[in-house]
């Protein structure tokens, strides 16, 4: 009797907060086209992150291969920032697929692979935003979770988004944030905000829709130092004795991915 009584409890229990917990998507319906309350918080975390100097954070990242069998694998793996504006960074990422470090000191990118001890070093435009667009369209390289190291983040993006709305409150890591969806022709896209005076992004969260199987990248952005001690040195690469110097296009083609 007393287990009937507690599963009726708890039967209770859950209708009496299903309300509550519902989806917005099921309880509301979905919102059409953008929502400017959408484009505002996303502004807002934009606007915040321009006006920071200097920043690193750290990302646990997760990337999906789907199969020709159509089964999706997963793979994860973290990945650290450090941005000095206007024209400095590094990064690095290790991953399953990955272990690539990104230097730029104003003057030059690297790309540089500790396991092969391989490194190509070229020319690069002189701030961040430019690097950034020079790397992803004549390097065919992108940095870990480059959307958010753009001085214009939210125009970057807000391109081609057809709509976009606000989800609702919720927990990521611990803190409290706003929830993000949009939606553009070839990406479905969330991200999560956090609330309050810091309106730093917590979760980013990108399905591709034209890819068959819809994979998804995700993003938990695990913490944020917007003061990080960090020197001229941070930003500067000194090969290895034991490193060799490829070529670009070599180091991208795939012939040099570590796992």
């Amino acid at each position: 009797m007393k287990a009937k009584l507690s599963l009726v409890r708890l039967v209770l229990l859950a209708a009496a907060i299903g309300i509550s917990t519902a989806s917005p998507q099921n309880s509301h319906g979905q919102p059409t086209g953008m929502q400017p309350q959408a484009q505002q918080l996303l502004r807002r975390m934009g606007d915040y992150l321009a006006a920071q100097k200097q920043f690193a954070v750290n990302t646990e990242n997760s990337i999906e291969v789907v199969l020709k069998s159509g089964q999706k694998i997963q793979f994860d793996g973290p990945a650290t920032a450090v941005v000095s504006r206007p024209n400095k960074m590094r990064a690095h990422r290790r991953s399953d697929l990955f272990n690539q470090e990104f230097i730029y000191d104003g003057k030059s990118l690297t790309l540089y692979s500790p396991k092969e001890k391989l490194y190509a070093t070229t020319a690069a435009p002189g701030t961040v935003d430019e690097m950034l667009d020079f790397a992803r369209e004549k390097l065919d390289i992108v940095a870990p979770a480059s959307e958010f190291l753009y001085k214009n983040v939210a125009e970057q993006m807000l391109k081609g988004a057809t709509s976009g709305f606000v989800v609702g409150q919720s927990i990521v890591a611990g803190v409290k944030c706003t929830q993000l969806a949009f939606r553009s022709e070839e990406f479905d896209w969330q991200v999560w905000v956090e609330d309050g005076a810091r309106p730093v992004p917590r979760k980013f969260i990108l399905t591709s829709k034209k890819v068959a199987g819809e994979p998804q990248m995700a993003v938990l952005m695990k913490s944020w130092d917007l003061a990080p001690k960090v020197s001229a040195d941070e930003f500067s690469f000194t090969a290895p004795k034991d490193a060799k110097k490829i070529d670009f296009l070599l180091l991208t083609s795939g012939s040099a991915k570590s796992k």
